[in-house]
């Protein structure tokens, strides 16, 4: 009888490389990465090594080198339209313990003439309040191709996007989040692809030290980016507390301490009433937490296009004071 040995999958190799044991596994080179997520990204693996990559990754934590090959394995499938645009906003943890202030920060800098492209995975944990189910409350468009971006830039200066109308593959990848039972790096991944190339992509990471990994990796790619850790994961200067900032611009990374704007913490609120967003927006009602929180988000992200800490915040305010309340 002659028995001939299956030949191994192509894509094994990468589950090998982080499984390997406590001696054996070890982190990709950045061409693994690239090759690796290319696979993934082009349908050319197995399910099963899909959960257990996934998974795997999510244990060892992902480094710089990897999110930076995993990255360009993407840009080279999905090259960027040419579409001008300031900030890219990512937004996929929701809030939970506030409400998503920055969402009236994104709306008082577009209505400056900041051009934001805000995009996020979908509502994927219970009890959490998304961007995308409060873009009609605050009239912020919602896209579904590049062709309505561009238009909704041209027009309001502010658009969103799902992941899944540009990024198929990865959006299936986060929806694993319910079959898996955790959340896996492509919920960090999608924060550092800048899809349109933005003059400067803000990122949030909650969980310390991925931070600094993700500003190394933005280093790595060429690219200006700005990473906190925000509230909730979102892209938002939490004002009870001291924010660092870690950023990268022409390949130089650089680090900023901004301390707490409130002396004493706000009292978390029992229920989020989205509703409030709006009331505060036009002027109808004052929140303290949420007003210092939109205040220096807007500074972040205007320290993010160039801005000195200072100028950013005296900026802030008067850009605050210029918002159209009828939209």
């Amino acid at each position: 009888m002659n028995l001939i040995t299956p030949p191994e999958h192509p894509f094994a190799q990468f589950v090998r490389i982080l499984g390997k044991g406590k001696r054996g596994a070890r982190n990709m080179t950045r061409e693994e990465a690239r090759e690796a997520m290319g696979m993934l990204l082009d349908g050319e693996v197995e399910d099963t090594q899909l959960g257990a990559f996934l998974m795997l990754l999510r244990h060892k934590e992902e480094n710089a080198e990897e999110l930076a090959g995993f990255t360009e394995a993407f840009r080279q499938r999905n090259p960027a339209p040419s579409i001008a645009v300031d900030l890219d906003w990512p937004s996929y943890a929701g809030k939970k313990r506030h409400l998503p202030w920055y969402l009236l920060a994104a709306k008082a800098l577009a209505d400056s003439g900041i051009r934001i492209l805000m995009h996020g995975g979908g509502a994927h944990t219970a009890g959490r309040l998304y961007t995308e189910q409060l873009l009609d409350l605050l009239d912020i468009p919602l896209c579904q191709d590049w062709n309505q971006v561009e238009a909704a830039l041209r027009e309001r200066q502010l658009a969103f996007i799902p992941l899944g109308a540009w990024a198929p593959q990865l959006q299936r990848m986060i929806d694993l989040r319910n079959t898996l039972g955790l959340r896996s790096p492509i919920h960090s991944l999608a924060r550092i692809l800048n899809p349109l190339g933005a003059r400067c992509g803000l990122q949030s990471i909650f969980h310390p030290g991925y931070q600094a990994e993700h500003r190394d990796a933005s280093g790595l790619l060429g690219d200006h980016a700005m990473v906190i850790k925000g509230e909730g994961g979102e892209i938002e200067v939490n004002p009870d507390t001291a924010c660092h900032l870690y950023g990268t611009t022409d390949g130089q990374a650089w680090d900023e301490e901004w301390p707490a704007l409130s002396a004493l913490r706000h009292v978390k609120p029992e229920t989020l009433d989205a509703s409030q967003l709006a009331a505060v927006w036009r002027g109808e009602c004052e929140d303290g937490y949420g007003q210092l929180a939109v205040r220096a988000t807007m500074a972040l992200a205007l320290r993010g296009l160039g801005m000195a800490r200072e100028q950013a915040f005296v900026e802030a305010d008067r850009l605050w004071a210029a918002r159209k309340v009828s939209s």
